[in-house]
């Protein structure tokens, strides 16, 4: 099911996409005292989730032969930490920018990583799961600044 996955990967990859549906949805459909909390804890997640992401290329970094890894070193670690620093960013922003730069974020990985998978830097099986949750995430994402900036 999960194209060579382990197991749990594609369900638990799953199961993370439910505080990005259940964040967007308080923020339009919650009781209006908690709508404002339900906005700035998606932001929250997709802050932590594109940090998540940068470390998993940080991992493939440090599992990588020497030999292997000599040339793309400086590219992985990067793609190790920039995600972090975007999403920290997008914390600091009024909502709607903070979105904005969240979805720039995770467009940016995806972009990346199908890059490095051209390369052979980044397994078939892992961006199988990340086209599909990273286009979950964008248009969760994009759905909810749409609703903030026409609402």
């Amino acid at each position: 099911m999960a194209r060579g996955l382990p197991f749990p990967t594609f369900w638990l990859g799953l199961g993370g996409l439910i505080p990005f549906a259940a964040c967007a949805a308080g923020a339009f459909i919650g009781p209006d005292s908690w709508r404002g909390l339900a906005l700035a804890a998606l932001i929250a997640y997709g802050a932590v989730i594109l940090a998540f992401l940068g470390a998993v290329h940080w991992g493939l970094a440090l599992a990588a032969t020497a030999e292997a890894e000599t040339r793309h070193a400086r590219t992985r670690l990067t793609l190790g930490v920039v995600p972090a620093l975007v999403g920290w960013g997008a914390l600091l922003l009024p909502a709607w920018a903070g979105l904005t730069v969240l979805i720039a974020g995770f467009l940016g990985v995806w972009a990346a990583e199908e890059s490095g998978g051209r390369e052979g830097l980044v397994p078939s099986r892992y961006l199988w799961l990340r086209r599909l949750l990273t286009l979950a995430v964008v248009v969760i994402l994009s759905a909810t600044l749409m609703g903030l900036l026409l609402g």
